[in-house]
């Protein structure tokens, strides 16, 4: 396994998507009514049941898929929901992902300014002084951020991303339709006309100027919905160094051709997220017991790896 020290979250992100050939990341948002009857069964019907299926689920999820994709993206909020037990699974998730050589982005879309900001970001992807020595709390090797507090609420993150060699995905075009009611609004930037969402990316390219690993990438990539293709390139254009991670790939409709223009010419750039096509395969897929919902998820990610891996073959953009 590849340390995810003394290197740039970046670098540490390209070679684990160059060992596992696949430009796939994996949601982890589970949602207990559709979880399978052989999961929700053997726990009892509680808060606490409740998780320790979620747990069970995901961890069983992993199993499947670890060999095939490069990390996993586990939404806090699908685990905040249940309190304190919640927590408990989303840590037990974050470090099993881990212990089986995956990184981990923690989609949390967290932000606010000064020390509100660095408690967010010592909690998530720094750390916390407890007596003599410093303590990783939730140790998730990149999180989502919302950038729209200004560079108040990135710096401290950006201190981080330098400092323990993570990583920081920025809200730039995001996959939902009304995304367009707030960042397709036209302003004046720099003299210039431009789309709010092409302001942030000019400003994600500035922050992550001076965290460029040796692939020539960012540790400070941007969200870019896989629903926006035209938008997309654009702003491959405005954030040539930036890594994108691409939502929207599947249940909410984009498809491998949708997502092309995330990549660089150097077939890198994107990574490429599904989480309820994959996550609950098993409901759709006709082949599949109830009890081989984890078989289902990793045919759904060997299929998404084949179309991702295909399009890009077929742009002369495959590079392995």
């Amino acid at each position: 396994m590849i340390s995810e020290k003394r290197i740039s979250f970046s670098d540490y992100l390209i070679a684990n998507i160059i060992k596992k050939k696949s430009h796939v990341i994996v949601g982890l948002d589970p949602d207990y009514d559709n979880l399978p009857e052989s999961i929700k069964g053997a726990t009892p019907l509680s808060i606490k049941g409740i998780c320790m299926a979620i747990t069970e689920f995901n961890c069983r999820l992993i199993d499947a898929i670890y060999d095939l994709v490069p990390a996993i993206k586990p939404q806090i909020a699908f685990y905040e929901r249940y309190g304190i037990e919640g927590i408990r699974a989303f840590i037990k998730t974050v470090k099993y992902g881990k212990k089986k050589g995956l990184i981990v982005i923690e989609d949390a879309k967290r932000n606010d300014i000064g020390s509100t900001a660095k408690a967010y970001s010592d909690g998530h992807i720094g750390k916390v002084r407890v007596d003599s020595h410093d303590a990783s709390i939730f140790d998730v090797d990149a999180m989502t951020v919302n950038p729209y507090l200004g560079s108040d609420g990135i710096l401290p993150f950006l201190d981080d991303v330098k400092t323990y060699s993570k990583g920081i995905f920025i809200l730039v075009k995001t996959s939902n339709p009304s995304s367009v009611d707030l960042q397709d609004i036209k302003v004046r930037y720099e003299g210039q006309k431009a789309r709010l969402y092409e302001v942030v990316a000019k400003l994600v390219n500035r922050w992550g100027s001076n965290t460029i690993g040796s692939f020539g990438y960012s540790s400070v990539g941007a969200v870019v919905g896989a629903t926006f293709p035209r938008d997309a390139r654009k702003l491959r254009k405005l954030m040539p160094k930036a890594y994108f991670l691409v939502p929207g790939y599947g249940a909410q409709g984009g498809k491998a051709s949708d997502v092309i223009n995330c990549f660089n010419k150097d077939g890198c750039g994107a990574l490429i997220a599904a989480s309820r096509s994959i996550n609950y395969a098993y409901r759709h897929d006709k082949r599949f017991k109830d009890s081989q919902f984890a078989e289902a998820a990793r045919e759904a990610v060997i299929g998404m790896n084949t179309e991702i891996n295909n399009e890009l073959r077929k742009n002369k953009l495959l590079n392995w």
